[in-house]
């Protein structure tokens, strides 16, 4: 068993986060590298100690990698907001990865150099070895398992794509054919998320062509260009599209559809050869954490 410390913000979502990754043992609230002894929370809230709110992450190396759950804190943080979180504000609210082990710098840096080379700026994410943790009260352990309506400054619907992303991968790792992985890959979004619609189309020549999905009957054909699809195709990037009915040239498969988001899926040779779709009834449905985990999703199934 091996352990890492991250401090992503509040630690009660945090640790909520990383208690659903499999091959984590235990996941612990507390306050680490600050400079006093055995504080408290009221102590720590005043920022005058130094401490970050932080998580000991406990994990199985043979189920889980120090690079994988390095890569999974990436996806719940901002990297590039100082001493703030969501709402929350103040020095114990930095991020951070602290380590035990000198050995290990070298795989968490892979990481940290591949999210700054995506932003694009330096981060500003501590990267230090860990000098002291101390365990929170027991108040703040598994708070929100004890508080499923309690505060947490991560979209809720982050647990259910950790726990969605790690479910495909499993059912999904080892197989080779594109159609059944996409059968898949629609029937297990469908049922963890609840989405109104979810289905691929596939490049058929100058086409999109209908592809395994769940819902009701859909387009059968989408031109190049043509559609929230055809779009996502054209300009190769994710499309989040939070009213439908305000997308030039919006092609109303099915009336009920309010918004959608659409992701490309790529070849060896970085070509688009098909798009995963998904609709949802309601307005404003998708947003930026939606784009990360579904291209996560399929750069994992798909393109890896």
């Amino acid at each position: 068993m091996k352990t890492i410390y991250f401090a992503g913000g509040c630690f009660w979502g945090t640790q909520h986060f990383f208690a659903q990754v499999d091959g984590v043992k235990e996941a612990v609230c507390g306050y680490a590298n600050g400079n006093t002894l055995n504080p408290k929370y009221e102590e720590v809230y005043t920022d005058t100690t130094g401490f970050a709110e932080t998580v000991k992450v406990s994990y199985n190396p043979e189920r889980v990698s120090l690079e994988e759950l390095t890569d999974y804190f990436f996806c719940v943080i901002d990297p590039l907001s100082l001493n703030r979180q969501g709402h929350d504000e103040g020095t114990r609210y930095r991020t951070g990865i602290y380590y035990t082990d000198e050995a290990e710098r070298p795989v968490i840096e892979k990481v940290y150099a591949r999210e700054e080379r995506k932003a694009g700026v330096p981060l500003v994410v501590e990267l230090d070895p860990l000098r002291n943790f101390y365990p929170a009260e027991q108040r703040h352990q598994d708070y929100l398992d004890k508080n499923p309506e309690g505060y947490c400054h991560l979209p809720l619907k982050v647990f259910r794509y950790i726990r969605l992303f790690q479910d495909i991968r499993l059912f999904l790792g080892g197989e080779t054919d594109t159609v059944a992985k996409m059968a898949d890959t629609s029937a297990l979004i469908a049922e963890k998320m609840r989405f109104f619609w979810t289905g691929f189309y596939r490049v058929v020549g100058n086409q999109l062509v209908l592809g395994p999905f769940q819902g009701s009957p859909a387009c059968l054909r989408i031109g190049y260009g043509k559609g929230v699809c055809g779009t996502a195709w054209k300009q190769d990037k994710t499309l989040v599209v939070p009213d439908v009915h305000e997308f030039p040239g919006h092609i109303a498969c099915s009336s009920l559809s309010e918004s959608e988001i659409v992701v490309p899926v790529h070849n060896a040779q970085g070509e688009v050869t098909a798009v995963l779709d998904i609709d949802s009834d309601a307005p404003a449905t998708f947003d930026s954490t939606d784009a990360l985990w579904l291209e996560k999703i399929i750069f994992a199934i798909f393109e890896d």
